[in-house]
């Protein structure tokens, strides 16, 4: 995950018809994402939208305490 991803982990998806994610924007803030989403299902009423968290990706660990490719 890119440090500008980082920084942003409130992304809205728009759902594609074969059910697909593409990211529409990113936010720092859930509030910023639900108002803009708000604004998005009210100018394209047929489109389908979604809030998610995309925490970043940490590895995981071993017994060892090594981090384990998964």
């Amino acid at each position: 995950m890119k440090y500008q991803e980082q920084l942003t982990p409130w992304v809205v998806y728009q759902i594609t018809p074969d059910m697909q994610r593409q990211v529409v924007i990113r936010f720092r803030r859930r509030n910023d994402a639900d108002s803009y989403l708000k604004v998005l299902t009210q100018t394209r009423p047929n489109a389908k939208f979604i809030v998610a968290f995309d925490a970043p990706q940490v590895p995981a660990q071993t017994a060892t305490g090594e981090a384990a490719l998964v």
